[in-house]
């Protein structure tokens, strides 16, 4: 049986790399933010390739009213985030078609 990840697990992985302190400016990173429902392997692979930092944030959602809901970013540098954003369309395309 395969083990589901959560948050907790892919923040412990990171635990490894020095961890950012609180008054750090956040100039040149940025936010992948990953689609609710995603396979967690597919994050799992992508925190571990590109070496991005799985955090929660609260964003406003516009559905029928704005709401507010805490979803799951990943954050890296510009390029990082780039290349994981393709990375994240390619594999999620590959698991829709998927039989």
């Amino acid at each position: 049986m395969l083990k589901k990840l959560t948050l907790e697990d892919l923040k412990k992985s990171k635990d490894k790399q020095q961890a950012t302190e609180e008054g750090d400016s956040l100039e040149g990173l940025y936010d992948l933010i990953i689609p609710p429902g995603t396979p967690s392997y597919i994050i799992y692979d992508i925190v571990e390739e590109f070496d991005l930092e799985p955090l929660e944030r609260t964003i406003n959602v516009n559905i029928v009213e704005c709401d507010e809901r805490e979803v799951l970013v990943l954050r890296g540098e510009l390029e990082a985030v780039q290349e994981a954003e393709k990375y994240l369309h390619q594999e999620l395309g590959a698991y829709v078609n998927s039989d």
